[in-house]
């Protein structure tokens, strides 16, 4: 899933016009973007690129910081995902 702090139709249209085969979630208030450092206040205007990979009891496995290598990361996430859970999946 991804996560923005666009209100659920603009995440919604944005979803649709980049194809996106993957939930979008809002978080217009923060809470998830500061629980995961994502954030630093409820008040910040956009969230910095992270990934976390959570297992299927929402225990925290991976974190990474986009930023730099924003053209091999969906690989690297696939590959951390197969080695860990043994799918490549959007189920975990």
């Amino acid at each position: 899933m991804g996560i923005s702090f666009d209100p659920p139709a603009k995440n919604a249209e944005w979803a649709k016009e980049k194809g996106f085969s993957f939930e979008l979630w809002t978080d217009e208030s923060r809470a998830l973007a500061q629980h995961y450092g994502a954030a630093t206040s409820a008040d910040q205007a956009r969230a910095s690129r992270e990934t976390r990979l959570l297992n299927a009891d929402g225990q925290l496995q991976l974190e990474y910081e986009v930023g730099l290598n924003l053209g091999t990361h969906p690989s690297s996430v696939l590959a951390d995902c197969k080695r860990l859970f043994g799918t490549s999946s959007a189920q975990h």
